[in-house]
């Protein structure tokens, strides 16, 4: 449970800001945004997607900072009343909807700062993702460092070794002398080196990055959605809680992100998947070893592909933004008309 993820955690001061109350746009201004994202990710040839714990609520695992989080109840001596074990927890509607736009190649890149494996058992590919902050369903080899999944969510944090061999001989690969280790991390360790490249380079060249569900106040994936701005891309947000970069951001929308992304898929008139068993790698981790490590060529290839559009190039130094300018003008230049889900569908055609 999530509840005994934070336990595991090392003691910490500086959880960031906690409880901040909720706000809710209006419906007439849900809508309004909701249109303007789907046209921004119409014109969007790279966008990236990161998610906080805001996506998993409505499975069942509660937040941390939000009003009813868990670090947030800490401090009065009270636990969720809402505490899914990370076991029985499944993908929610963002989490299969973001599969999906993937499949369609609306989204190029997902960054993670959730370690609850709904991303994976959702069937998302790993070349797809980065999770910055671990998998609780991940085994990573203290030697030759390929990940594998496992079948049930480890009872460790912060990389405790677990004595069992690496799994690296197992499909046939070369043995490994390695030993298995939980890979979550806990407040002092770095994180993962490939996944942070991964993110930071995705960030960097994408024409819009989009932050679901988290409050960014974890620094540095707090902080990567910005690469998106200083190389000229924009960026929205949605999230209950205000941010610390809501002014930094050329859109906000204040409500349920299980609820923006139904409204968004209906304007771009992509259906929704439902949870399928049968693409969740943690049910396929009970009868054979599935490995979840970054491909190295994938890397080298991102990396190609971030030199050729940002070396050289200078960042914006500028960053702040006056938040509801930025807004009144994407508003003002939206169109709003009763023939608006097919403009919007030619667009992405």
């Amino acid at each position: 449970m999530s509840c005994n993820y934070a336990e595991g955690l090392s003691p910490y001061e500086h959880k960031g800001i906690l409880g901040v109350p909720e706000k809710f746009d209006t419906l007439e201004k849900f809508n309004e945004k909701c249109e303007i994202l789907a046209r921004l990710m119409c014109q969007s040839k790279h966008t990236v997607v990161h998610t906080g714990a805001g996506i998993s609520t409505s499975a069942g695992i509660p937040d941390f900072r939000g009003p009813n989080g868990v670090w947030t109840l800490e401090k009065e001596g009270k636990r969720p009343s809402s505490n899914v074990s990370f076991a029985d927890a499944q993908p929610t509607k963002t989490h299969m909807i973001l599969k999906k736009l993937v499949e369609s190649n609306k989204v190029q890149y997902i960054v993670s700062q959730n370690i609850d494996g709904l991303h994976l058992k959702s069937g998302l590919p790993r070349k797809c993702l980065s999770e910055l902050h671990g998998n609780m369903f991940i085994d990573e080899c203290s030697l030759c460092k390929r990940q594998f999944v496992r079948s049930c969510p480890v009872e460790t944090v912060g990389k405790k070794c677990s004595g069992v061999p690496c799994a690296s001989g197992h499909n046939g690969g070369r043995p490994c002398r390695g030993r298995l280790y939980d890979g979550v991390l806990d407040w002092e360790h770095d994180l993962p080196e490939n996944d942070l490249l991964m993110a930071e380079w995705h960030s960097s060249i994408a024409d819009l990055s989009i932050c679901l569900g988290t409050t960014l106040q974890i620094i540095p994936s707090g902080n990567l959605p910005l690469e998106t701005v200083k190389y000229g891309g924009k960026l929205v947000i949605c999230n209950l809680q205000p941010t610390k970069h809501d002014n930094k951001a050329d859109l906000v929308i204040n409500y349920y992100v299980d609820d923006i992304l139904q409204k968004v898929m209906n304007i771009l008139e992509i259906d929704i998947p439902v949870y399928n068993e049968n693409d969740n790698l943690v049910k396929l981790a009970e009868s054979s070893v599935i490995e979840w490590t970054i491909h190295k060529k994938d890397v080298l290839l991102l990396e190609k592909i971030f030199k050729a559009k940002c070396k050289g190039v200078k960042k914006k130094r500028t960053l702040i933004k006056v938040k509801r300018n930025c807004e009144e003008s994407l508003l003002t230049n939206h169109v709003n008309s009763k023939h608006i889900k097919l403009e919007i569908k030619e667009e992405c055609l």
